[in-house]
């Protein structure tokens, strides 16, 4: 054996034992019902280990979700938020019609821009428009 594949062996047996080491969760699942008792933030990584209350541990990612990722975790436990941060419910419900209504009025000045940037260019673009707006009228 190479000395290139026996470090490839040796990386993989180090690697397969630490997945498996004793006490190390692999779901968020496993913690359910435990305490955590410490968090200890790893050198020169955005991991944490979170110790809990059985000597049982985690190695996480920072908790910096992507904006969608938030949006979809915070809405997945809406009913059990809700009665505790009503106003902040609200406001968020507030901030969701603003955002929708932004996006559809940018949406038509998008288009709107777009017709009347080509009107020059492509002339049957008038009468096509004007086709389109008899048929939405009838």
């Amino acid at each position: 054996m190479s000395a290139n594949e026996a470090k490839w062996k040796a990386t993989q047996e180090k690697v397969a034992f630490l997945k498996q080491f004793p006490g190390l969760l692999h779901s968020w699942e496993e913690m359910a019902g435990r305490t955590v008792t410490s968090v200890t933030s790893v050198d020169h990584s955005d991991a944490t280990v979170l110790m809990l209350d059985n000597g049982t541990f985690a190695v996480v990612p920072s908790l910096a979700p992507k904006p969608q990722q938030l949006r979809d975790g915070i809405g997945a436990v809406r009913t059990q938020l809700n009665p505790l941060y009503p106003d902040a419910w609200a406001r968020y419900d507030i901030l969701v019609q603003r955002d929708q209504e932004a996006t559809r009025m940018a949406r038509m000045e998008n288009i709107l821009g777009a017709i009347q940037n080509n009107l020059e260019q492509i002339p049957a673009l008038k009468d096509r428009i004007r086709s389109l707006v008899k048929q939405w009228n009838t």
